[in-house]
Order: C-alpha cells, then structure tokens, then sequence
C-alpha cells in the first residue's frame, strides 16, 4: 500500500508543479515578480496536501505578522518539510538550503533562482548565503531555516545538536524575531523515500525577540529554540 499511496502522492505533486511552471518561470525573471512564485507555492502545498488526503492542523501560540519579517526555525526530520512549509507559511520568505537542490530538474531551477543555496562544506558560500539572507531580511522578507542544517539524526523525534549558527546570527544581525516550529509528523507521513497516510499537525511557536541581542547571545537562543522544540515534539511523537 506504501508504493500505491506514494505513486498517488507523487502523480499529484508533479502534475500541479508542472501547472504552475509556466507562472512560476515568469515570476523568476524579475525580482519584483519573486513573491509570485511564494503565492505559487502556497497553492501547490495546499492542493498537494488536499488531494493526498492528508489534513494539515496548524495551531498557533501567538498571532503572527504576515507583513513582518522573520526568521522560521523547524526540525528537518522529513523531505516532505520543504513541500509543507511552503504551504502554511504566509510571510513572504525565502529558504535556506543546501546547494545540492539546485541538481533537480525544474525544481532545482526554481530554488536556485527563488531562494538561497548553501554549501556547508565551502565557508566563501557560508559567508555569501548569510549575506544574502541578511540583505533579504533587510528588504522585509522572511527565511526559512532547519537549524539542524540537513537531516541527520536517526532517532526520531530527536533532534541532532549543535544548531547551526546561521539562523540565529542573522536574526541577531537584523534585530528581527525567531519563530520556532515543531513539525510533528512528518517523519511518520515520509521516513524515507515512501510515504505513509498520516494527519500532519504544526505547532507555530511564540517569538522570540532578539531586539537587544548580541553575537554573544548566540548559544543562550540556540539553547532556547531546541528548548522549545524538542520537548514539543517528545509530547505529540505517539
């Protein structure tokens, strides 16, 4: 039933990407056509998710700006985060991702050129991501951030410590907030290549402030984002 689910899962993923394409490759032309692509996104997840059958609960600890710029930290557990994030978050944002992505055939095109890529093993493209996440920042848009800097743990729901120091540096850098997520079930929906029927639920966590904050503070916030999380994600893993 894993491989039927999974080709129903994928039959849908591919043909609404492939829909939106041709709006998504005029959005990319231009700068200021960029946020079409977000909007394009939206629509993509929730029809996805629609049409997998599988509910998406978000709830919410606080209220969220939509206008307002922030930096988005989840659990990485699941490939499936990418395509759900895109889905349910409203600010304007962009992730920050591995550079391999780019090697996927029009989706690869689409992140290249709509979000910003990272290779973790070459500190000049470390220095030059972080730059452009703060240059985004600046301009009002979000990011979008697995501080765990990829998928690694093995052990379901625990997350792999130290955090990378990037999400919370430019956070810093901008004085803008930091909004923890706890993905709940991804990992059940998709812990490898086939996908599982499962309801998905998504904690928002509140803000949190770094107005104030130094370099310094680094570690004290990385403490207080896994603080929030992980136990979050220890109480719904059943």
């Amino acid at each position: 039933m894993s491989w039927l689910y999974t080709a129903w899962c994928l039959f849908w993923f591919l043909l609404i990407f492939f829909l939106l394409f041709p709006i998504v490759f005029i959005s990319l032309q231009k700068e200021e056509w960029k946020i079409m692509v977000h909007y394009c996104n939206r629509i993509w997840g929730r029809i996805f998710f629609f049409m997998a059958g599988m509910p998406v609960k978000i709830t919410y600890e606080s209220k969220l700006d939509s206008k307002r710029a922030y930096v988005f930290c989840a659990n990485h557990f699941s490939y499936l985060d990418i395509a759900l994030m895109g889905a349910i978050i409203k600010n304007y944002f962009a992730f920050l991702g591995k550079s391999s992505v780019k090697n996927v055939p029009l989706f690869g095109y689409m992140f290249a050129k709509a979000h910003i890529q990272v290779d973790r093993s070459d500190k000049g493209s470390r220095t030059k991501a972080l730059t452009r996440s703060i240059k985004a920042l600046k301009s009002g848009r979000s990011i979008m951030i697995f501080p765990e800097g990829g998928i690694h743990t093995t052990d379901f729901p625990q997350m792999v410590q130290p955090f990378k120091d990037g999400a919370f540096s430019m956070a810093i850098e901008n004085q803008v907030p930091i909004v923890p997520i706890s993905l709940l079930d991804n990992y059940k929906v998709m812990p490898n290549v086939l996908m599982r029927w499962h309801p998905i639920r998504v904690i928002f966590h509140t803000p949190i402030e770094t107005k104030g904050k130094t370099k310094s503070d680094i570690e004290t916030i990385k403490k207080q984002v896994y603080d929030i999380i992980q136990p979050t994600l220890n109480k719904y893993k059943d």
